[in-house]
């Protein structure tokens, strides 16, 4: 059985440069299914890994009771300075509590190369926020200074909007802000936003309150006596979250949205992919009938010539997989861009990931789409009586 499965397999092969046209249709045709299937994947993972990666365990942001995001959160200045009380967080070098009272809003700048505004976050925060997230690291400039309408800027924002130069002004509340310096955070999501001091953003959009405290804990292990803390606080009405709990949860809209694009148009594509591969390997088995017919008149099985016909359509759709996740891999692994995400209004700069699971479910649907292909062509084959085959050669 292996030694016939073996020796039509390699007549089969060794017939693929006499129909070299044909057999490349099977191949980019699958090659275009499977390099968009992972780039629009990799979109989802990109930004999936972009907010997953945001935030520490031991770090902790506190809204509104209720409020699910930033934006539909609003506290008391009375409610966050008990906040910066509570037990657990860690002090800073001056004594001080690791914790920051941050207003959230969004203002209007164009992308670059575009005239319309798109969202951007608008960040206000405290003096010592570079001690409270301590993977922030200036790269570019200076620290904005409180009372003063001075930005940093996020390299993503950076890289995504128009007029980001050191010492340009951009128009935001109530008129022009200079930017004073930018900053990096290890590509989290903060990295897509404005920081400003909270007092000055407060005045400047006629805003009274925070709309959330983040604070840095002593240790992951005082979250409970921290949260224990807030909760029986008469006084507050807190929604305490870790933030890489905080964070995560603001990607599974818009992944599942792109997730489920991504699948749709992959089975679109899939399908004419496997129409393709159909005609080709029928028009194959046809131009050599008479091989197939001789090959079991001289006693070869009908199970070898379906196996062998099936691996030769398989080998043509994983020489298309290969080629369709290295093309992918190439062209969108790293590949920055920005979009809005819908839970929070907001544009987020990420990249392109291009992950070897991503690679594996090409290939996967390759071979898949192959198999489907190959097998009722093979089934043809061996249900075309010998004698019949033989009298067609005449």
């Amino acid at each position: 059985m292996i030694q016939q499965v073996w020796a039509v397999t390699l007549m089969n092969l060794r017939a693929i440069p006499q129909r070299l046209g044909a057999s490349l249709v099977i191949v980019i045709g699958i090659a275009g299914v499977v390099g968009v299937l992972v780039a629009l994947l990799s979109m989802a993972r990109g930004f999936q890994a972009t907010l997953n990666s945001t935030g520490r365990p031991d770090r902790v942001i506190v809204m509104r009771g209720g409020a699910t995001d930033e934006l539909s959160s609003v506290l008391f200045r009375e409610q966050a300075l008990i906040i910066q009380q509570a037990p657990g967080i860690r002090m800073g070098s001056d004594g001080r509590p690791l914790a920051v009272s941050e207003v959230y809003m969004l203002a209007g700048l164009p992308r670059k190369g575009q005239t319309e505004p798109a969202n951007v976050v608008l960040r206000g925060t405290g003096p010592n926020v570079l001690q409270v997230r301590s993977e922030v690291k200036l790269v570019e400039g200076r620290m904005f200074r409180p009372g003063i309408y001075e930005v940093i800027v996020g390299r993503g924002a950076r890289d995504q909007f128009a007029g980001m130069t050191l010492g340009g002004k951009l128009p935001l509340r109530d008129g022009d802000w200079t930017i004073v310096g930018f900053f990096d955070s290890g590509g989290d999501v903060h990295e897509s936003e404005l920081w400003a001091d909270a007092e000055t953003l407060m005045q400047a959009g006629k805003r009274g309150a925070p709309n959330s405290v983040t604070v840095q804990l002593e240790s992951e292990q005082d979250f409970a006596r921290f949260k224990d803390a807030l909760t029986t606080d008469p006084r507050l009405n807190p929604g305490v979250q870790k933030e890489p709990e905080y964070y995560s949860s603001r990607s599974k809209a818009l992944n599942g949205l792109i997730n489920g694009l991504g699948y749709t148009v992959g089975v679109i594509m899939a399908i004419g992919a496997l129409f393709g591969s159909l005609n080709t390997m029928y028009a194959a088995v046809s131009t050599r009938t008479v091989e197939i017919a001789t090959l079991r008149a001289l006693g070869f099985g009908g199970a070898p010539v379906l196996v062998s016909v099936m691996i030769e359509a398989m080998l043509l759709s994983l020489a298309g997989g290969l080629l369709g996740a290295a093309i992918s891999y190439v062209v969108f692994n790293g590949y920055s861009v920005s979009t809005l995400n819908f839970q929070t209004f907001s544009q987020v700069a990420f990249a392109f990931r291009v992950t070897p699971d991503l690679l594996w479910q090409g290939v996967i649907w390759a071979l898949l789409i192959g198999a489907v292909g190959g097998f009722f062509p093979a089934l043809k084959a061996i249900r075309l009586p010998v004698v019949e085959a033989l009298r067609s050669a005449g």
